[in-house]
């Protein structure tokens, strides 16, 4: 096994100990390794396998991921860099991220449950996504600062001139019920905000990032052995647990990153008459490929499509689309 990369980690331990670790990438016959080795206080060796496969993405996400998570928990490496980790290191970072980090620290949890019901409403009435309307580390900054003015409710990082015409006044009456013990401008928060913490908050960021990686990319291991075991959309959504749409939204990104989903879709059109894939090509030529609404109604009619199986006429469609568009790609 070589070794091609490793870097030694410090920590201060209990009673000024100093707690050392060493991480290293290693290859071999085009398998890689990520292995964290810790030396405990009986001077030890403690060794955890982070990730072992022949995917270099996968392997780089684990050992940032892995990073991460001790880096939030007091290591600091000696070679340096490998996050971007210097305004962490330094206890210094934008305004932005202070604003958020203080605000997630110190949220008001009646006010923050307030305004979340609001949210709820609001995206009920609007039609759209609650994060759409609000994010939840906005409504932890909101009722952690508990603006009071719309000047003040503009300083809040991600609340823009666009939501502030939708929803400030209506956010404005639930914050003013509620009293505050900080003040506008929140340039204050910078000299506040205890370094440590803000340090952990960052890295912890940066975990919560690099697990999402990974989790997105075992879910597309498991998407491609499910097509290359010849499994359904059906059997597909039940074992990824995924709601159809996104089931079938990574199936079209699989196509656009040059996996070959031909299989899957001959799979899936088996029952589909020629004569009408033929139609749905047709229509795709005519009414154009961006939206399926107008094919649909194309080649069924509107009023035709009542009654039938939409779930099962949408996949149709999006599958064909796949087809037609590499077509035109070529």
């Amino acid at each position: 096994m070589q070794v091609v990369f490793l870097n030694t980690f410090e920590k201060i331990g209990q009673e000024g100990h100093t707690e050392q670790a060493q991480l290293s990438i290693c290859e071999q016959n085009g398998l890689w390794s990520v292995i964290w080795t810790a030396e405990d206080s009986k001077k030890s060796d403690q060794q955890l396998l982070w990730y072992e496969g022949g995917s270099w993405e996968e392997m780089m996400t684990a050992f940032r991921h892995g990073i991460a998570v001790q880096m939030g928990e007091g290591y600091a490496p000696l070679i340096k860099d490998m996050l971007d980790e210097r305004r962490a290191n330094d206890g210094t970072g934008s305004m932005f991220s202070m604003v958020q980090c203080y605000g997630e620290m110190n949220a008001n949890s009646e006010l923050f449950e307030a305004l979340r019901e609001w949210r709820r409403m609001s995206a009920i009435a609007d039609k759209k996504s609650a994060y759409l309307v609000a994010t939840n580390r906005m409504l932890w900054m909101i009722s952690a600062f508990v603006p009071h003015q719309l000047e003040e409710l503009l300083q809040i990082p991600g609340w823009g001139e666009t939501k502030q015409a939708s929803y400030g006044e209506a956010v404005l009456t639930i914050t003013r019920a509620f009293e505050r013990t900080t003040s506008f401008p929140l340039n204050w928060v910078a000299d506040t905000l205890d370094p440590k913490v803000y340090t952990k908050w960052l890295y912890k960021l940066k975990e919560s990032k690099y697990k999402s990686m990974m989790d997105k990319q075992q879910e597309k291991r498991q998407l491609l052995s499910a097509i290359s075991d010849g499994i359904s959309l059906d059997e597909m959504q039940t074992k990824l647990e995924l709601p159809r749409r996104d089931l079938m939204e990574r199936i079209e990104k699989l196509e656009t990153e040059g996996y070959d989903i031909e299989p899957l879709i001959e799979r899936e059109l088996e029952k589909m008459p020629e004569s009408e894939q033929q139609m749905v090509w047709d229509a795709l030529h005519s009414v154009g490929d961006r939206y399926l609404k107008p094919v649909l109604y194309k080649v069924y009619g509107e009023d035709a499509v009542q009654g039938k199986p939409l779930d099962l006429l949408y996949d149709r469609l999006r599958l064909i689309r796949l087809r037609f568009r590499r077509t035109k790609a070529v």
